[in-house]
C-alpha cells in the first residue's frame, strides 16, 4: 500500500518532503524547545540535523511502512509542520509536529483527520492510532477532534528526552472501522 505523495484538504497541502525544506523546517520549528517538548527528539542545533532527518523521511518512502508529509498552507504556501504514518500489518500509527505560530487554528486536526480517513478507507487498515503524553493537552484535543477514542493509558510508554530520561505515561487514542 502506497499513499499518495500529495494530499489536499480545504486549507492544506500535504506533500512528500524534499531536502530543500530543511532550512524552513529548522528555523520554523525544529530548533524550538516549546514545539519539541513532547517529541522523541531534542531541538535541532544545526540545520544538518534537519537535513539528515529529511533524508530518512524521503528514503522511507521507498519502503511500504513509513510515510511522512510536509504540511503547507494552500493559500500562503507556508511550510507549517509535518505528519507521519507508520503502517504495521492492519494498523497505522500517526505522529505529527506543527510550528508554534500555527497552533490552535485547527490545522493539525485538519491534517490528522485527512490522513486518518484516507488510511481507514484502505481495505487492509482497520485501526489508526496515536499516543500523546498525559500532559500534552493540545495533542489530545487534536486526536479527539478527528473522532479518535481515548483507549487508556500506556504506562511508562516512551522517553521524551526534553522532559525526562525515563519513560512517561501516554494516552492512547484510536479510530477503527
Amino acid at each position: 500500500m502506497r499513499p499518495p505523495e500529495t494530499i489536499s484538504t480545504e486549507r492544506l497541502v500535504l506533500r512528500k518532503p524534499v531536502l530543500d525544506d530543511a532550512q524552513v523546517i529548522f528555523h520554523g520549528y525544529a530548533c524550538d524547545a516549546d514545539v519539541t517538548k513532547y517529541l522523541v527528539w531534542r531541538p535541532h542545533k544545526e540545520v544538518d540535523e534537519t537535513e539528515a532527518f529529511l533524508a530518512r523521511c524521503i528514503e522511507n518512502w521507498s519502503g511500504e511502512t513509513e510515510f511522512t508529509w510536509v504540511i503547507e498552507s494552500k493559500q500562503a504556501h507556508e511550510l507549517m509542520g509535518m505528519i507521519a504514518c507508520r503502517i504495521h500489518y492492519t494498523s497505522a500509527n500517526l505522529g505529527y509536529v506543527l510550528a508554534r505560530k500555527y497552533w490552535n487554528k485547527g490545522f493539525m486536526s485538519e491534517a490528522v483527520g485527512r490522513i486518518t480517513d484516507w488510511m481507514l478507507s484502505r481495505s487492509e487498515i482497520f485501526r489508526v492510532w496515536a499516543e500523546c503524553d498525559l500532559e500534552n493537552i493540545g495533542s489530545a484535543r487534536v486526536l479527539e477532534n478527528v473522532g479518535m477514542q481515548r483507549e487508556g493509558v500506556l504506562r511508562r510508554w516512551i522517553v521524551l528526552p526534553n522532559i525526562s530520561s525515563e519513560p512517561r505515561d501516554c494516552w492512547c487514542y484510536s479510530k477503527v472501522r
